[in-house]
């Protein structure tokens, strides 16, 4: 795991520097993306790809390379670093410049880097469940930009991890919009709810892969605004992302959900989603 990729270089770990007057290190003026490894092969790399370049278009980024060359950079990475089970992190900034708030000249290239690392799946957490914490959603209004800019979702994850929880449950009023590091679903009467896709939330690249699933298996899914109270009183919960995959959520705030075991239907998604990644009928 010690070769990273440093604008368009491979090189080892111990020589990757980061300048100080970094976009992304003065201002979090930047993207980025997580991407899975399951058995040396990268998981829905091209729907990663696709958000990171829409990021950078929403953000007037520009990435100093094609969506194919980059994709063909990581993939080298992971096989330069012998990755099985873990991630890729890639990152973009809008470049090295002086100090100022408004943009640089435009010859001023975008940083990127990344680098890989194990990360085995969560399987006693995904088997037993886990808890969560509600906390107000502080963050900016531009939560479909997977931008750098994380202090409101980091603030919102040490609230709960200080409490010994997994996740924090963001919510406006009363309306609940996802995870500090998630999207976050519901159960009831069988119908799966997660939150529409708005500026307020980030499209998760799980979450597609979820909807999908849905849609193949006859599930019924609504993306459809829910309440503190609708999660309270749902007979499942569960958050997703691309580390956390289908991860059941057994309690909130103390409260139980359901039974307080993961679901019938949080565990049917648990075997679609393995299968998919596996590769049966693998999203490519």
């Amino acid at each position: 795991m010690n070769t990273v990729f440093v604008n368009g270089e491979m090189m080892d770990r111990a020589d990757a520097k980061v300048d100080i007057e970094d976009r992304g290190y003065q201002f979090g003026d930047g993207i980025y993306e997580v991407i899975r490894v399951y058995g040396g092969k990268t998981f829905t790399m091209r729907e990663h790809m696709e958000r990171l370049y829409e990021s950078a278009q929403k953000m007037k980024l520009a990435i100093p390379y094609s969506e194919q060359e980059l994709t063909d950079d990581l993939l080298k990475l992971v096989d330069l670093n012998q990755v099985k089970d873990g991630i890729i992190y890639l990152q973009v900034t809008r470049g090295v410049a002086t100090r100022q708030h408004h943009f640089p000249a435009k010859e001023v290239k975008g940083s990127v880097v990344a680098y890989t690392k194990d990360f085995p799946v969560p399987q006693q957490q995904m088997d037993q469940g886990v808890t969560a914490k509600l906390v107000e959603d502080i963050r900016w209004l531009r939560c479909d930009i997977k931008s750098l800019n994380l202090l409101g979702n980091l603030l919102a994850k040490e609230e709960a991890a200080s409490e010994g929880h997994f996740e924090a449950i963001l919510h406006r009023g009363d309306t609940v919009t996802e995870g500090s590091s998630s999207n976050a679903f519901l159960v009831k009467d069988g119908v799966i709810y997660t939150h529409p896709v708005t500026n307020l939330i980030l499209n998760g690249i799980t979450r597609r892969v979820i909807k999908e699933l849905c849609r193949e298996n006859d599930l019924s899914f609504q993306e459809e605004s829910f309440f503190v109270e609708d999660l309270l009183e749902a007979d499942e919960m569960f958050i997703a992302s691309t580390t956390s995959e289908v991860m059941p959520v057994i309690k909130v705030d103390g409260h139980v959900i359901g039974d307080g075991k993961p679901g019938v239907v949080t565990k049917k998604l648990q075997v679609l989603f393995s299968e998919r990644k596996n590769g049966k009928r693998a999203v490519k």
